[in-house]
Parts: structure tokens; C-alpha cells; sequence
């Protein structure tokens, strides 16, 4: 009589799902669409240069307050995550990510650059099925001419 042993799930759709988060959060900031943003946000805690902040409505106000939109309507920048380092605990449905972050800004009269560089580290739960943030870290090691990207660019230094 053969025993079947069960096997863990294939945690490649886990992997993928975190990625995507990862990178929706990029395009989000890219696309200046701060609600969308706050959606993605809702059940995380952001930690960045200031306070850290809580909630779908109090995270799309830091970025509204904080990142300068330009005349289409972005910040006229792109995020780029690399080196993306996951760790998933599947039973207990969380995951942690660290990776890379660098961003590029160009502007009509401002040639394309990198404006600033630094890590993520990152938090994730699933929760009713789904993957999502529980914490977003964020710690700039680099920094360029953000007077263009952020508002009160001399407190960012």
C-alpha cells in the first residue's frame, strides 16, 4: 500500500503575485494616480522620510502632498525595481521582499536622469484569497535633483 505524501503548493503563483505588487506600486507613482495608490496601500503602513503613515486615505494625501505632478499629469518619472529578493512562509500566508529601487526623471528642459536610488522592504499577507501590502519600507541611500519630483526636495536631503 503506497502512502501519498502531500505536497506544498507551487509557490510560483505566489512569487508572481508579489512581484506584480510590486511593480503595480512603480506604475502606479509613474501613472501620478495617488487613489490608485491609497487602493494598493489601504492595509499597509508606509515608511519613508517622514511619519510613518497608515490608510487608504491618509497614504494618496502623503502622496499628493509629497510627489510633484507635472503638466500631463505625472510626476514625469519612472521607478525601477530590481534585484527582487522574496522569502514566503506559505502556511502562515505572509511574505517579505527587499529589492532595489532607482528613479529616472526627465523633463522638457531637464535631460533624463537618475534622481534617486535606495531599497524596499516589504511586507505581504494574504488575506481572503489575496496577496497584499501589510508594509512598505522605503530607504533612499542616493540622492540626486529631486527638486523637481518632490515637494520640499531640501528636507529629502
Amino acid at each position: 500500500m503506497s502512502v501519498s505524501v502531500p505536497r506544498p503548493a507551487d509557490p510560483m503563483p505566489v512569487y508572481r503575485a508579489v512581484e506584480n505588487l510590486i511593480a503595480r506600486y512603480a506604475e502606479l507613482v509613474d501613472d501620478g494616480d495617488f487613489a490608485g495608490l491609497g487602493v494598493l496601500l489601504a492595509d499597509a503602513t508606509f515608511i519613508g522620510g517622514g511619519r510613518p503613515v497608515r490608510g487608504r486615505d491618509a497614504i494618496e494625501r502623503m502622496f499628493r502632498d509629497t510627489v510633484i505632478v507635472h503638466a500631463d499629469g505625472t510626476p514625469r518619472t519612472q521607478h525601477v525595481t530590481t534585484n527582487v529578493a522574496i522569502e514566503v512562509d506559505e502556511q502562515a500566508g505572509t511574505a517579505v521582499s527587499r529589492s532595489y529601487v532607482t528613479v529616472l526623471q526627465a523633463l522638457p528642459g531637464l535631460p533624463l536622469q537618475p534622481i534617486a536610488g535606495g531599497r524596499y522592504h516589504d511586507r505581504f499577507e494574504r488575506r481572503e484569497g489575496q496577496w497584499r501590502f501589510v508594509e512598505r519600507r522605503v530607504r533612499i541611500h542616493l540622492l540626486g535633483d529631486v527638486s523637481r519630483h518632490l515637494r520640499q526636495a531640501d528636507a529629502q536631503r
